[in-house]
């Protein structure tokens, strides 16, 4: 029996129709094979415009339809259910973008419309291919896995562990706190940045519901959304933590000394050591790439004084399978290494310094005790801050980083404020960015305590001096664009406010959890304004500066939002699977195991007794891999399959027939 198709092309106010004729294509559509109505609505997402399609479902009696509108990343689900009330299966559904596609990206208003009508060809063909397909529902195990334990990973670990649910939170490092534990201060108020995280990061080793898993990281993720398998695999510390008391008489005693990766290498630290006392948990940690008793045989000075006898060399690395419903990843962000940037002279000049840097060196636990002195142990009389190292930068980091412009307000301040009021203090920026509640404020309380304000950025930093006054000072050496004149000046300190970036190991993350990365490197959200904590895996979550940047208030609000859809999930306790997965014909299949080695999901096995690749439709997730280098064809994504593609590929091929004479009966005249 022939199809029954209906068309719907959408106005979107004037985000199509103000390039594309939307009635035109819809008086076009009509004239195509199978189709019974077609009509054009303003929006058609809205209440109306679905009740459209509802109706004409029941009362033409419609066993498919086609809407051309937007993105169907941003709607089709929303068409998808206007068809599921309508009493027609959800996947005899077709939705093709006219306005993303054609209306957006094509100037000429007759050039968009031929587009449109094209792509409503191709639709059209497609959707009288399309098969009856059935979601399937399956439970969801109650527990959630948190990845990363900075300031977002404690805060969704909280919230999920307030519902009752229990939280594995699991940390790479020996502590948790994330960058925020290196702070002294946060913008715009000045709270003590310990003040605010470290009582969230003792209620988190307090909760009940929370499983605290330090030193350790995820390794590989199976199963699927409601059913993770999840394995983690957890690096010695070599000191027993239940035995440990925290008294730090063994870092007292270690003789090893290296520069300190929490100090961001101002500072040092033991070959046995906490990040800060108030590090959670409170046991140290022996690197055992610098202890003497691993690296030589010798020493043991940790062991002997340890009161507790918690120093254990035999401790071995250990593997951990945990069972979840739901992961939300709170992964974070590194600062850029603005070495490659030389004309700065980071690495270079000593009183160089980066964003981090300085707030170690500002930091009351910090290796100076918090007096900002300059390597010479003196208080340095004049500072510049350059804004924007590596961000806004068509060579490095196209995106603006966000946090750049208040931090640098907040350097501003502090330095007013320890060193002196008589202190010069340039900012060396492009715009100033201070969006948030209070920044504005701040922002202007800031040019009243005397900071100069220097728009634009700077060629180099350099210590050549070419008079009297520049002599033993860095100079910074740029144009001031409001003035249009060259500027050079010197200072004894410099700070660069340097890019937040995607974590070094971001690609091995995403692949590991099957999430995708933006173009610039950080996790994709399913949508950006409309799902902005969900990835297109379904039950993984994003939290805080792993999708992209943020202050803490962006990013503890963030987490809260990927932490109530993961709840969402576990408080439901079932959840739809879509049924558009993978399949092998097994009268096709040849059996070279060549999809095996490609699937990304280990969703597919072979089956000796038959000599056959069978697909775990459980762990599959639809990518097509299989599909698309299958050299049999026996490979196939269900509602992608050859033939609707290649009937897709005919509707966008064929010669376009002409429009219907007569105007097809509007929405309008049938309200």
């Amino acid at each position: 029996m022939a199809s029954r198709i209906g068309v719907y092309v959408c106005h979107c106010g004037t985000n199509i129709a103000g390039r594309v004729d939307s009635a035109g294509v819809a008086r076009f559509a009509a004239g195509l094979k199978n189709v019974v109505v077609a009509r054009d609505y303003k929006f058609m997402c809205s209440d109306p415009g679905q009740d459209l399609i509802i109706k004409d479902i029941r009362e033409l009696g419609l066993t498919r339809v086609v809407v051309a509108s937007c993105s169907p990343r941003l709607h089709e689900k929303t068409f998808q259910k206007a068809c599921q009330r309508g009493g027609l299966n959800p996947f005899l559904f077709q939705m093709t973008c006219i306005r993303e596609h054609c209306s957006w990206v094509v100037a000429d208003r007759e050039e968009a419309t031929a587009k449109a009508r094209t792509l409503v060809a191709a639709a059209v063909a497609r959707v009288n291919h399309h098969d009856e397909l059935f979601s399937r529902v399956e439970s969801v195990h109650p527990d959630v896995i948190v990845v990363g334990g900075g300031i977002a990973g404690i805060q969704a670990a909280l919230d999920i562990a307030k519902s009752g649910h229990k939280v594995h939170l699991v940390e790479k490092s020996s502590s948790i706190g994330g960058h925020m534990a290196q702070f002294d201060k946060t913008f715009p108020t000045l709270d003590c940045a310990a003040c605010i995280s470290t009582p969230k990061m003792v209620a988190v080793a307090q909760e009940s519901n929370i499983n605290l898993m330090t030193m350790s990281e995820v390794v590989e993720v199976k199963g699927y959304v409601g059913n993770y398998q999840v394995r983690i695999r957890t690096t010695p510390r070599y000191v027993n933590q239940d035995l440990c008391t925290g008294c730090g008489l063994c870092m007292e005693k270690c003789p090893r000394t290296v520069q300190s990766e929490f100090e961001e290498g101002i500072g040092t630290r033991k070959a046995i050591h906490r990040n800060s006392p108030q590090s959670v948990p409170n046991t140290p940690v022996i690197d055992p790439t610098v202890c003497l008793h691993f690296t030589k045989g010798k020493c043991g000075a940790c062991q002997k004084n340890c009161p507790s006898q918690a120093i254990d060399y035999e401790q071995q690395e250990s593997f951990l399978e945990v069972q979840a419903g739901t992961i939300v990843l709170a992964t974070g962000f590194d600062i850029m290494d603005p070495t490659g940037m030389s004309q700065y002279g980071f690495g270079r000049y000593p009183e160089v310094y980066t964003g981090l840097q300085f707030e170690r060196l500002n930091n009351a636990v910090g290796p100076t005790g918090g007096k900002i002195v300059m390597k010479n142990g003196k208080m340095p009389q004049s500072v510049a801050i350059i804004h924007c190292v590596g961000s806004r930068d068509k060579n490095h980091h196209e995106y603006c980083s966000r946090v750049c412009c208040m931090y640098a307000l907040k350097y501003d301040h502090l330095i007013k404020d320890k060193v002196g009021h008589n202190t010069a203090v340039f900012n060396f920026y492009i715009d100033m960015r201070c969006f948030g509640k209070g920044y504005e404020e701040f922002y202007r309380r800031v040019q009243e305590e005397g900071v100069t304000f220097v728009r634009g950025r700077p060629a180099e930093v350099t210590d050549q001096a070419q008079s009297p006054e520049e002599q033993g000072k860095l100079i910074v050496v740029g144009e001031d664009t409001l003035l249009g004149q060259p500027v050079r000046v010197p200072v004894d300190m410099v700070i660069l406010c340097t890019a937040m970036v995607p974590r070094r190991d971001a690609a091995e993350v995403a692949r590991v959890f099957g999430i995708s990365q933006g173009q610039d490197g950080f996790f994709l959200e399913e949508h950006p304004k409309l799902g902005p904590v969900s990835t297109a895996t379904d039950g993984i979550f994003l939290a805080g500066t792993c999708q992209g940047p943020k202050d803490i208030p962006d990013a503890v609000a963030h987490a809260s939002g990927g932490a109530g859809q993961a709840l969402s999930l576990a408080a439901r306790g079932e959840v739809s699977i879509s049924p558009t997965v993978s399949w092998i014909n097994p009268d096709i299949c040849i059996g070279c195991k060549a999809c095996i080695g490609l699937c990304a999901y280990s969703a597919i096995e072979f089956d000796e007794r038959r000599h056959v690749s069978v697909i775990n439709e459980a762990m599959c997730k639809g990518c097509g891999s299989c599909a698309g280098h299958c050299p049999s064809g026996a490979a196939q994504v269900r509602h992608f399959t050859e033939r609707q593609l290649f009937a897709e590929l005919e509707g966008l091929l064929s010669p376009a027939p002409p429009p219907m004479p007569q105007p097809v009966q509007t929405a309008a005249e049938t309200a």
